[in-house]
């Protein structure tokens, strides 16, 4: 009965730590923060889970340690509308890092939740972050 009981709790305090490891991993916003560029590809793809994702190119010196692209996710159908009638320009994007992307999330961390500003765009298109 004792080894019964031990090996119960010690499933139930795995599945717990293996809970929050999961949490934490996909699901725990690590950092927020904004991206300036002007946006290079934005594509809806993928075999099973269909994802929108996008690279822009930041303007800046460019290093050879260093890229000046940041690819990233879009999960918002509206936020995705406005990337996809706005290539090519000039943008500033908020975005969500995770530790970890999920496949019906996006292929990336960086998870974009919405347009801050379109340059010459007369500011048409804005969504704000949630």
């Amino acid at each position: 009965m004792k080894a019964r009981k031990w090996l119960r709790n010690t499933i139930i305090i795995l599945i717990i730590i293996a809970a929050g490891w999961f949490y934490w991993q996909f699901y725990f916003v690590f950092a927020t923060g904004t991206k300036a560029g002007v946006l290079n590809t934005f594509q809806h793809k993928g075999v099973i889970f269909k994802t929108w994702e996008g690279k822009i190119i930041q303007s800046g010196f460019k290093a050879n340690v260093q890229s000046n692209e940041f690819s990233f996710s879009v999960t918002n159908p509206k936020v995705a509308a406005i990337l996809e009638q706005n290539s090519g320009r000039d943008m500033n994007l908020h975005y969500k890092l995770y530790m970890g992307a999920l496949p019906w999330r996006g292929m990336q961390k960086f998870i974009v939740d919405s347009v801050i500003e379109i340059r010459g765009n007369g500011g048409v298109g804005t969504i704000e972050p949630q």
